[in-house]
Order: structure tokens, then C-alpha cells, then sequence
């Protein structure tokens, strides 16, 4: 192909000590991009004090970032072709990294905003080039255990951000969830380009698609910005969110035709020709959005209605991390073994089982209660490794980075979508069943009275008996927000069967051929 550099290394297979290091820098990098996008969710209100303004203001902070990293995602495949996947790897973590201390040394809102999209537009390449780079280095027969290690980060990072977020600001300052970014990010982009620099892929210079481009910001940023926006200004009763919706519609038609039409397009969609990698597109956008809801709910839950602590929050779900990085390994050490969709099918079950459990949740709920469902969330790997690994192994490997890129992006939108519907959701529920509860409720008068005769003003008795309703209604709400994600997640179980039978072992390395 005319523009095309052959690459530095015929065998870019890494073996020993800097296969281990190599595995070790990339799924840091991906750990780092992924901790961002909720390491200052708990830190809002933090942040909103230092910079006077209102927590609701302060959002943007989540906004931006997410907006930023979901636009370069998919621009993952055609950054690598142009630079080379190596480079642009180096380039966006030191840059990460750069922009992480910008953040923090942040005096006012818009310029943390500025430099938090500045902070995502670099995060979000770091996630599909270190999976690029994991596939192209490791060799075939130590593929699954590497993606199963890199796969532990996606899982992890997460749960980790709000604990460290929080611990971070009620401690030392919001400002060190930037700044511990710092060092990995320096890190990851000297010693990775070090490692890996004469493992670079060839470079082709095609034309920049500058159309494509300006449509995939539309679009994607107008979605973005709705569904972080849509709760508090209440969805479509607003101007404002009907008009980013309708932009967001008409920037994704247009983008779609465009893309695929276009000669050399900045986002590859033509890899969905490939019905494996399709059909795993979807149970991701299924599951993750699942699985978002679900992490996004309990510390909400937990804090409005059972009195937990932010840090405190953060710790129930620590525990889905503890059986996680067992779990992983496990997988990897399966999906060569064994039908990737029976996997698959026994990660959801158990996840659909684990979520299943909280419809029973209650308010009188311990601690230690709350952690057994929290810890079967650590069997996500039996579903994310062979999944990855039937996605990848469906494109070419010219495809990859494509493929990766576009696979993140449906995880990230996935889950945008999964916390915007289920918050929702949750509101009106919550609602629906204060409303019933008050129609049914008996002689509360009588309660009432009885609060007074223990002692309780007329006042404080009425709005003690209107928090045991409201408790009540939370609950029930939260218990049927659960049935829904456990009986999507379960319908997925037996969705993936549907997907196209693995001609043979998977190996975690792209067929390149068929």
C-alpha cells in the first residue's frame, strides 16, 4: 500500500522479563483511563467547595472528561494507522499525565473543565492502543493470560476510583485525584516507548477525514452531554435535552453514512461486517450497561438511604475487585479449554445470580450481608476474557486496532447509558412506590401519635414517620431496579449462544484471514 512503512521488528513477540514488563505498563495505562472516569465522582462536592461553585456546576467536571475520552476512543484505529500505535500510546500517556497535574493546580472551574477535556481527549487512546499492543506482543500460546491480567484493570478501576476519590479528598485534598496520575502516566509513556519502540505497526498516511471527525463530535459529544444532564434537568421536559437528543440523532445518521461511504474513514465501521465481532458488540453494550447500573445504584443506595460514607460506599465494592483479580487468571486459563460462550454464559449467570440476590435487599442490611453479592461480581472475567477474545479473534489483525478501539467505545457509551437510564429509573420508581405505600398505609395517625408519646414534637414525629415511608419507597425501588439488570444480564446468558460457533481454540490473537 502506497504511504506504508514496513515495520522496525518482523517479530515484534516479546518473551520472559519484558513480556512481564510490558503487560505491567500497558494494563497500568489502561487501569489509569479508566480510574479517571469515576475516581472524582465522590470529589464533586469537594471540588465545587474550592471552586465556589454549585455541586450541580461542578458535574461538569465528570462531563468533560467523559465527552473528551468517548470522542478518541474510536479514533484509536485510525490514530494508530497514522502514527503508529507505539507512538501514540507514549504520546497520550505522558500527555495524561501532563494534563492530570494541570487539573489539579486548577484556581477555577473552567479551567479545570479545559483541562480535563484536554485530560480525556489524551486517556481515551490509552485504552484500545495498550489492548492493541498486548495482542501484538505477547505470543500466542501466553495471549489469554495477558488479557487476562489487562482485563483485571478494566474490572478494578472503577470500584477503585470512588474509594480513592473519596479517601483522597476527606483526606489529603481533591486535587491528589490528579495528581497520583502523575508518576504511573511518566512511567508508562518513557519506559513503554522504550520497550516497545521497535515494535511499532506501519504507518499509512491517508487522507485526515475531517467530515467524519466533525460528525463523531457532534453526535457523540450531544449523547454525552445529555445523558450526564438528562436527570437533573428532567429529560425531555427540557429544551435544552430535547435539543441535544435531536442533535445527537442527526449527527449519528450522518456520521454512519458518511463513514461508510467515505474512502479512507477515521472510524473503521466496516469491522462489523464480521458477525462475530458484531454480536459481541452487543452482549458487551448489554452487560456493561448492566453491570454500570448495578455499580452505579449500590453507593447511591448506600448513601441516601442506608447512611454510608462515601469512603464507606466505596468499600462494599471493593470486595467484587478481591474475587475479581482471582478470577481473571482463571478465565484466561480456561478460554482456550473450553467454548468461549459456555464461559461467557456461566460469567453472566453468576452475575445475574449475584444481582438477583439484592432484590431481598432490606433496610436493617449489615455490612457483611452486602458483601456476598458484591463479591460474586468477581466472576465479570469468565465473561469479559472470552468475549474479548471472540471479538478480537473475529477481525483481521491489519483491524485491530479498530476493532479495539470500537469495542471500548461501546463499553464506555454502554455504561453511560446504563447509569443515566437506571438513575432515572430509579427516581420514578422510587416515586411509584411512595405513592403506593401511602395508599396503603394503615392507621397513621396512630403512629404517629405514638412517636409524640415517646417524646417527639408534633413536627419531628410527622417527618420521622415521612423517612420511614420514603426509606421504605427507596428500598423497594432499589429491589426492583435490581430484578430488571438481573433478568437483562440473565437473558444475555443465553443470548450468546446465538453467537457464531469459535472455528477452533481461541488463542486471543486476531484470525487474520478468514
Amino acid at each position: 500500500m502506497a504511504g506504508s512503512r514496513q515495520l522496525p521488528s518482523d517479530d515484534p513477540v516479546l518473551h520472559g522479563l519484558l513480556l512481564a514488563g510490558a503487560i505491567f505498563i500497558l494494563a497500568m495505562a489502561n487501569f489509569m483511563a479508566i480510574l479517571d472516569t469515576t475516581i472524582v465522582n465522590v470529589a464533586v462536592p469537594h471540588i465545587a467547595g474550592a471552586l465556589a461553585v454549585s455541586p450541580h456546576e461542578g458535574t461538569w467536571v465528570i462531563t468533560s472528561y467523559a465527552v473528551a475520552e468517548a470522542v478518541t476512543v474510536p479514533l484509536s484505529g485510525w490514530l494508530a494507522a497514522r502514527f503508529g500505535a507505539v507512538r501514540v500510546f507514549a504520546v497520550s500517556a505522558i500527555a495524561f499525565g501532563l494534563f492530570s497535574a494541570l487539573c489539579g493546580f486548577a484556581t477555577s472551574l473552567p479551567m479545570l473543565v479545559l483541562f480535563r477535556v484536554l485530560q480525556g481527549l489524551a486517556g481515551g487512546p490509552l485504552m484500545p492502543m495498550s489492548q492493541t499492543l498486548l495482542l501484538r506482543v505477547a505470543p500466542p500460546e501466553r495471549a489469554n493470560m495477558a488479557m487476562g491480567l489487562w482485563m483485571m484493570t478494566t474490572i478494578i478501576a472503577p470500584i477503585a476510583g470512588p474509594v480513592l476519590g473519596g479517601t483522597m479528598s476527606d483526606t489529603i485534598g481533591w486535587e491528589w485525584a490528579f495528581y497520583i496520575n502523575v508518576p504511573f502516566s511518566v512511567i508508562c509513556g518513557v519506559v513503554g516507548f522504550q520497550m516497545l519502540r521497535t515494535r511499532e505497526t506501519s504507518i499509512v498516511k491517508n487522507p485526515v477525514d475531517f467530515v467524519g471527525l466533525i460528525f463523531l463530535i457532534v453526535f457523540v459529544g450531544s449523547l454525552q452531554v445529555m445523558l450526564d444532564n438528562g436527570q437533573n434537568e428532567d429529560w425531555f421536559a427540557s429544551s435544552f435535552i430535547r435539543i441535544l437528543a435531536v442533535t445527537a440523532v442527526l449527527g449519528f445518521v450522518a456520521f454512519l453514512i458518511w463513514e461508510l461511504t467515505d474512502e479512507h474513514p477515521i472510524v473503521n465501521l466496516r469491522v462489523f461486517r464480521h458477525p462475530g465481532f458484531a454480536m459481541s458488540t452487543v452482549a458487551m453494550a448489554l452487560t456493561f450497561g448492566s453491570f454500570f447500573a448495578s455499580v452505579v445504584l449500590i453507593p447511591l443506595w448506600l448513601q441516601t438511604n442506608m447512611g454510608y460514607t462515601a469512603t464507606w460506599a466505596g468499600y462494599v465494592l471493593a470486595f467484587q475487585g478481591i474475587l475479581g483479580v482471582c478470577m481473571a487468571p482463571v478465565a484466561a486459563m480456561l478460554v482456550s479449554r473450553f467454548d468461549p460462550r459456555l464461559l461467557m454464559s456461566v460469567g453472566l449467570a453468576m452475575l445475574s445470580y449475584a444481582i438477583l440476590m439484592r432484590t431481598g435487599f432490606a433496610q436493617n442490611m449489615t455490612f457483611g450481608q452486602l458483601v456476598l453479592p458484591q463479591a460474586l461480581m468477581g466472576f465479570m472475567p469468565f465473561f469479559f476474557m472470552p468475549l474479548m477474545t471472540m471479538a478480537m479473534g473475529s477481525v483481521e489483525r491489519e483491524e485491530t486496532a479498530s476493532a479495539s478501539g470500537l469495542v471500548n467505545f461501546t463499553r464506555t457509551m454502554s455504561g453511560a447509558f446504563g447509569t443515566a437510564l437506571a438513575t432515572s429509573a430509579w427516581t420514578s420508581a422510587t416515586a411509584d412506590s411512595r405513592a403506593e405505600l401511602v395508599g396503603v398505609l394503615n392507621d397513621p395517625a396512630a403512629v404517629i401519635q405514638t412517636m409524640q408519646q415517646g417524646g417527639l414534637t408534633p413536627d419531628q414525629a410527622l417527618h420521622a414517620f415521612d423517612n420511614m415511608v420514603q426509606g421504605q419507597a427507596v428500598m423497594l425501588a432499589t429491589n426492583h431496579m435490581f430484578l430488571i439488570i438481573g433478568l437483562i444480564v440473565a437473558v444475555t446468558a443465553v443470548g450468546v449462544w446465538f453467537m457464531p460457533r469459535p472455528t477452533g481454540l481461541a488463542q486471543g490473537l486476531p484470525a487474520g484471514g478468514h
